[in-house]
């Protein structure tokens, strides 16, 4: 049996079609924090809240293999991480996958150390374990996107940063095979798009997609700040959009390792793909 956490949510979604389509139904089980949003999902769910530890143990009772979603709380994934690997542990589970950020181990990567610090737990627990670390989604881009489809410009200070993106469904897809397949045992694989982009690529590609003249306006981390809380956005979402962009100049982004495309067994989707299908 296999069981995904966070199964109600975009990536958790996505990993539940894959499986359906790979193995029977009664061999899935979507573990949610709330079960009543996930009835649609066409298989078992179960209740698992990663901030409630006694829901986890009945969570994962009888799953021989277990896709643990980062959780999406900053600041928190750490102990609800660990919960996890614990209930894992405890439940006799064969084989843990685990949702990781780019390098997790080593980056200066503005969310990499919640991660490297999951990463270690798993270790340390002893389960046999897969570590997929993803790339950036595009659909991580959605709301400027779609802004800039409006406004014809798409503002950022990346500079000539590249990202080196897939969308959702490719990771999705990758992380189904390895949950299926085998020879994936205590390996960490470091998953990307084929092609990484800058931010003027990727107005390009918009521009592509609605047939308007869309240009990157690149500008300073101070006056990206300055726009980002006139807009009304909350500082500590100023913070992190800000340095994202400054780690995406620096590249931290732009590996393009093709281990996605060879998980998949196929080409990683095309941005201009990707961004069409996100308009």
């Amino acid at each position: 049996m296999i069981v995904v956490t966070g199964a109600n949510g975009h990536l958790g979604r996505l990993v539940i079609e894959e499986l359906e389509q790979r193995v029977p139904t009664e061999k899935i089980v979507a573990a949610v924090r709330s079960p009543e949003k996930a009835s649609d999902l066409g298989v078992e769910v179960r209740h698992a809240d990663y901030d409630r530890p006694e829901t986890l143990a009945s969570a994962l009772a009888g799953a021989e293999k277990v896709l643990l979603i980062s959780g999406s709380e900053v600041g928190k994934r750490v102990p609800q991480h660990t919960a996890v690997v614990t209930a894992a542990k405890q439940a006799g589970v064969h084989h843990l996958v685990y949702t990781s950020a780019p390098r997790a181990d080593s980056t200066p990567l503005v969310l990499a150390p919640e991660h490297k610090a999951t990463e270690q737990v798993i270790r340390d627990s002893g389960l046999t374990y897969t570590i997929l670390r993803n790339n950036w989604y595009v659909e991580n881009y959605a709301q400027s996107i779609a802004q800039a489809a409006e406004t014809g410009v798409y503002l950022g200070s990346a500079g000539e940063g590249r990202v080196a993106a897939a969308p959702r469904a490719d990771y999705a897809a990758a992380a189904a095979a390895v949950l299926t397949g085998a020879g994936h045992e205590n390996r960490i694989y470091e998953l990307s798009g084929d092609v990484a982009f800058t931010y003027a690529d990727l107005a390009a590609a918009i521009a592509a997609a609605t047939g308007r003249q869309i240009v990157y306006r690149d500008v300073t981390a101070e006056e990206h700040r300055a726009t980002l809380a006139a807009a009304g956005l909350p500082p500590e979402v100023v913070d992190l959009v800000t340095t994202l962009d400054a780690n995406t100049a620096d590249g931290l982004l732009a590996e393009t390792s093709g281990e996605l495309r060879a998980l998949l067994g196929r080409p990683t989707t095309p941005l201009a793909e990707s961004v069409l299908a996100t308009l």
